[in-house]
């Protein structure tokens, strides 16, 4: 429990590092474009078509024509290189499926269209008690209970033998094959993803940091 705890608070240390830095290179993009004969910060008030408007529409411009797109194509790598490792076969993700949606949320959002919910309740049935979900991953389960996180439902595939192999692997949906989609989740070593979580998250805690700065200046640019 410890030494998860002690990861976590690692990252967070980390990602603060990082963020600030994100905050500084992204303010020098914005100063680099910035008119010379223009007085005040970029969440100013600027009259319609002044400098500072077209100022703030170049900003604006720049975020999506070329920030973004830059966050995308290395994200789309974190994603390529995962093709590297392979699953050994734990069954963690099989046994521990979480959701921050209850079963009777998920079935409405299925209900109402969403694949994901649609696909994940074809999949996975909720544990009847949280003790249960606690033997798989107890680690876990004890740091979301000492964070006091928002509720967490968690889930298990019932298609899982005995022998830790799934039943109907060959015909197993895209959730599980893209299974983990996310470099900054939270996985048990014994995962075959794990070392790849290690080495990309410097990356993937940069671009997250960079995607909160930028919406950040897209809503208060708005106003």
């Amino acid at each position: 429990m410890t030494d998860l705890n002690s990861k976590i608070n690692t990252m967070k240390q980390k990602y603060r590092e990082i963020f600030l830095k994100s905050v500084e290179a992204i303010n020098e993009r914005i100063q680099e474009i910035r008119p010379d004969e223009i007085e005040g910060d970029i969440f100013d008030t600027f009259e319609k078509d002044s400098k500072g408007a077209q100022w703030q529409s170049a900003v604006l411009e720049m975020f999506e024509k070329d920030i973004s797109k830059e966050i995308y194509r290395k994200w789309k790598e974190i994603l390529d290189y995962r093709k590297n490792f392979h699953c050994k076969g734990c069954a963690t993700c099989c046994n521990l499926a979480c959701s921050e949606f209850s079963p009777e949320e998920l079935k409405e959002k299925a209900a109402n269209g969403d694949k994901f919910a649609t696909q994940f309740m074809s999949i996975f049935v909720p544990y009847q008690t949280r003790e249960e979900a606690e033997k798989i991953y107890p680690e876990y389960l004890k740091l979301l209970a000492e964070l006091k996180e928002d509720e967490v439902y968690f889930y298990h595939c019932p298609k899982l033998t005995d022998c830790k192999r799934c039943s109907d692997y060959e015909n197993r949906p895209e959730i599980c094959r893209a299974f983990p989609d996310n470099p900054l989740s939270i996985l048990p070593e014994s995962c075959g993803f794990y070392e790849w979580r290690q080495e990309v998250e410097p990356v993937a805690l940069m671009l997250h940091s960079m995607v909160e700065i930028i919406d950040y200046y897209k809503e208060k640019i708005k106003k």
